[in-house]
This record gives C-alpha cells, sequence and structure tokens, in this order.
C-alpha cells in the first residue's frame, strides 16, 4: 500500500498540461499508462472500453482541428482515444470510462508526462478520423507529453466545509 498522505499530495499536484515538449514518449511508459487504464474497475467487470493509441501526427493534428480548445493535441507525442462500449456495459461505459481516462491521467503524472482531459470536441468528426462504429462512445481524446515550461499553480477548490453535508 502507499502512504496515504503521499497519495493525497500526489493527487493535490497533478495539474492539466496544454504545451509539451517535441521528445517522444518511450514504449515502456506508453505501455505503463495503458495498462493504468486497463486496470480501472468496471461495473461487473466488464471493462467496456478500448484504446486507440494515435501516434501519427497527422492523425493527431486532424483530432486537434475538431476539437474547441484542444489545439495542442497536435503537439502531443501521442494521444488515446478512451473509446466506451455500450453493448458490452449499457448503463456504465460512461462511467466506466472515466474512471479509466483517471487511471491514464494519474499514471502519466507519476512519470511526469503531462495531459490535459479534453471535453470540447465535435465527437462525430472525431469519429469519423478515427474510423470509430456509429455505436462507439468516444468518451475522450487524451494527449501526452512531457511538459513544456512550467508547472501551472493549483486552480481554486472549494473548501470542504462548503461541499460536505452530514446526514
Amino acid at each position: 500500500m502507499i502512504d496515504p498522505k503521499i497519495l493525497l499530495d500526489f493527487i493535490k499536484e497533478r495539474r492539466s498540461i496544454r504545451a509539451f515538449q517535441d521528445k517522444p514518449i518511450p514504449e515502456k511508459e506508453i505501455d505503463m499508462i495503458l495498462e493504468a487504464g486497463r486496470w480501472a474497475p468496471s461495473a461487473s467487470n466488464r471493462q467496456p472500453w478500448e484504446f486507440l493509441v494515435i501516434k501519427s501526427k497527422d492523425v493527431l493534428k486532424k483530432i486537434a482541428r475538431v476539437t474547441g480548445y484542444g489545439w495542442f493535441i497536435g503537439e502531443s507525442s501521442f494521444a488515446v482515444a478512451i473509446v466506451g462500449k455500450p453493448r458490452i456495459s449499457g448503463n456504465w461505459y460512461v462511467v466506466d470510462t472515466s474512471l479509466v481516462s483517471m487511471n491514464m491521467i494519474l499514471m502519466a503524472w507519476s512519470l511526469g508526462i503531462g495531459t490535459c482531459w479534453i471535453g470540447s470536441m465535435n465527437k462525430g468528426k472525431a469519429k469519423q478520423i478515427l474510423g470509430l462504429k456509429a455505436n462507439d462512445y468516444l468518451l475522450t481524446v487524451l494527449p501526452f507529453g512531457y511538459i513544456q515550461g512550467d508547472i501551472p499553480e493549483p486552480t481554486y477548490r472549494n473548501p470542504l466545509n462548503k461541499i460536505i453535508k452530514e446526514l
């Protein structure tokens, strides 16, 4: 087990990164990020997901163009499209794939690799670029790269006493 204080500090230190160095990430580290995603919990262990690893600069740039604020995807070393499979777990694929993304994000951070959740994109166009089926659910495309520049300061979080209610 990991020391809970170390884990909490690690979670608090994680940041969304939108600027990447032009430096490849070793396959061993990519595999660790993917493995972390694979080990995410899922409802009834159905694992309703697929990971599309995008290394082609051409595809990364195409995906960047169909996002609202994800222009930096085109500058990443690689990206992972996290695809939910509703036919495998119709009720829980969104939650399950969200857990996958957080595992990948935390593993990347532990390796000194930055990423940023991309929520704003034309998912229909992105699915076309990626060759996904109509019934596949594209949760997000996570760009990964070594951090360029300074790590951003933490953003505001509401204090616990404003978000907790005891019953």
